[in-house]
């Protein structure tokens, strides 16, 4: 069937019930547009796990603080469609900033989640987390969808939404898809474009670093230290560090004596852009008193 784009909740909302009394099952895949392999990657996993997908374009202005890159972000609409409809996508949500926020930025009523939004990114970029779960709870209420697919590369995002949805007791599914990256290591983003040529061949390091990391902990090097030295290691690679963090995977805590399943999350800028990654890995054995130090 070919994809139709919506612009207006109503007409969105009349489209799924038709769905819906089909028996068809409803997959969503959020994003902000300037879509890559990445997205698209995401829009193939709902269609493996629902009959109809709809993909949302909205640069959300919540998200954003003072500074960033909201109305330079970049926005690719026609191109974004014609991927969706060779990808399979079955509708594009593409509402306005009034079809979203009717009463405007500063009167929208704001979904918080606690403690996971105020860390990590979260301390770097005051309210961003709160501007994400808002808009997600709000595209979960337009679309009511059975399954959402979110990438794994926006790590605390994933654990954040998770977070909300299992709270609020929103009925739906969450998936989690594995990062995708390009051929040399670095993970698929929209804000890669802000690289010039030589700070693109620099950025897979990032990648690189979190692996040894990962390595070094594997051998027995203290949190700590690891954690020093794959932020030294980016620095001298060019990087301007905001944060190289090993957490606990099943909520994004300090790591405790006897934890295994370990995530490092890092955020460095390269130039304009701010690159975010991150490495899943279990470790040998329970962790000791001494890699705590």
């Amino acid at each position: 069937m070919p994809m139709q784009t919506i612009q207006q909740i109503s007409a969105l909302r009349a489209r799924v019930a038709e769905w819906r009394r089909a028996g068809l099952r409803v997959g969503l895949v959020p994003t902000m547009g300037n879509l890559h392999g990445g997205h698209l990657a995401l829009v193939c996993d709902a269609a493996e796990r629902a009959d109809r997908v709809v993909t949302s374009i909205f640069v959300n202005p919540l998200q954003f603080g003072p500074g960033e890159d909201l109305y330079a972000y970049p926005r690719t609409p026609e191109r974004d469609a014609e991927l969706l409809a060779q990808a399979g996508n079955h509708c594009l949500f593409a509402p306005t900033e009034s079809e979203v926020y009717p009463n405007g930025r500063d009167d929208q009523t704001y979904v918080q989640v606690p403690v996971l939004s105020d860390i990590l990114c979260g301390a770097s970029r005051p309210g961003h987390f709160r501007g994400v779960a808002t808009v997600v709870a709000k595209l979960f209420n337009m679309v009511q969808p059975d399954v959402a697919i979110f990438g794994a590369k926006d790590y605390q995002q994933l654990m954040v939404i998770r977070r909300m949805s299992t709270e609020l007791d929103l009925p739906v599914e969450i998936v989690g898809h594995p990062v995708v990256r390009e051929p040399d290591g670095l993970a698929m983003s929209s804000r890669n474009g802000y690289l010039t040529p030589e700070q693109r061949a620099q950025a897979p390091l990032l990648q690189v670093q979190l692996q040894r990391l990962a390595d070094a902990l594997k051998a027995g090097e203290a949190i700590a230290d690891a954690e020093w030295d794959a932020a030294r290691g980016l620095a001298a690679s060019g990087f301007k560090p905001d944060y190289v963090s090993v957490r606990r995977r099943a909520d994004l805590a300090h790591p405790c004596a006897g934890d295994r399943a370990m995530v490092v999350l890092a955020a460095a800028y390269l130039g304009k852009a701010r690159l975010i990654d991150n490495l899943e890995f279990d470790l040998p054995e329970a962790l000791g008193s001494a890699v705590l130090a």
